[in-house]
């Protein structure tokens, strides 16, 4: 019974040294007798007992790693206080067990030397515009030597630059003095643009006056040209009317009276006028004959229409 016993004592301690599961995303390396034999995917996996056994266990996850703050000196010899991100991930169990004694240092430690190479061939202002380049360059440099580790570098990034307090108030009174600039600039832009307007709206309104101006006189002219053509027709018609009354019988006699009221009419408005002296003809025949002058003229107008 006792032997039983001991028997199924012994063969569960082989069953629980021959049995190895192995997480998901985990690879556990295997040595046998003191040398590499085998890296378990994860599952259920049967070693040999007291022969194997499991000298290291690697996550395969994505991993992140803090890069503690350091001094970095850019080219134009200016202080920043960097620190930033690592993300890597384990693709070789076997390289990351025996390529280092310990691949987290490191790649924290060639990560820091990296950056500090990448920075120092910087001016201080490049600094903060190119952080994209200087983490792939970080990326790069680190990747290529951590291949010998088994470590596949994923990406970088800087989480703080800070230089000193002496430059941050220089480039604080820099970018005050830019945008104060910018102000004054804007600020005569707009004065200009306000003297071109004005300028544009007077011609506009020079030009729009001068237009009116024109159309007026324009207009003015048509009238006055309408008005005299209205007359002279109107005179023209009034002439054809009174010709039309002396062809008539009894026009030329009404025509004769007529005269002689206009030549009494006109002595009569000379009389009237205490300024003016009339000298009135001994020979009131003179009136008579200058009646039949006027009536000449008449009879000689109508001749070539008879």
């Amino acid at each position: 019974m006792e032997i039983a016993i001991l028997l199924i004592v012994v063969a569960a301690i082989f069953v629980t040294r021959a049995v190895k599961i192995v997480p998901q995303q985990t690879a556990w390396v295997i040595e046998r007798l003191g040398k590499y034999h085998a890296s378990l995917a994860p599952g259920l996996n049967i070693i040999v007992p007291f022969i194997d056994k499991v000298a290291y266990k690697h996550s395969l996850k994505e991993i992140p790693l803090d890069v503690p703050s350091q001094v970095c000196i850019t080219r134009d010899n200016t202080q920043l206080q960097v620190d930033g991100i690592l993300y890597f991930q384990v693709t070789d169990p076997m390289r990351a067990s025996y390529g280092s004694s310990n691949y987290i240092v490191a790649v924290t430690q060639l990560a820091q030397t990296s950056l500090r190479s990448v920075i120092g061939k910087l001016e201080l202002d490049k600094t903060f515009e190119e952080r994209d380049m200087i983490n792939a360059q970080v990326v790069s440099a680190i990747d290529e030597a951590a291949l010998n580790w088994g470590v596949k570098v994923l990406r970088y990034e800087i989480k703080d630059l800070t230089p000193p307090a002496e430059i941050l108030r220089a480039m604080q009174a820099q970018i005050t003095a830019e945008r104060e600039k910018r102000a004054l600039i804007a600020a005569s832009e707009g004065r200009r643009q306000e003297q071109i307007n004005i300028a544009t709206g007077e011609r506009e309104a020079f030009i729009a006056r001068s237009e009116g101006e024109k159309q007026a006189e324009i207009n003015k002219a048509q009238g006055e040209a309408a008005a005299i053509l209205a007359v002279a027709e109107a005179t023209a018609g009034a002439i054809r009317q009174v010709a039309e009354a002396i062809r008539q019988p009894g026009g030329q006699e009404a025509v004769q009276l007529k005269v002689a009221e206009k030549a009494v009419e006109a002595y009569a408005s000379v009389a009237a006028d205490a300024t003016t002296t009339l000298i009135v003809p001994s020979n009131m025949t003179e009136v008579s004959a200058l009646i039949g002058s006027a009536m000449k003229m008449v009879q000689a107008g109508k001749t070539p229409g008879a």
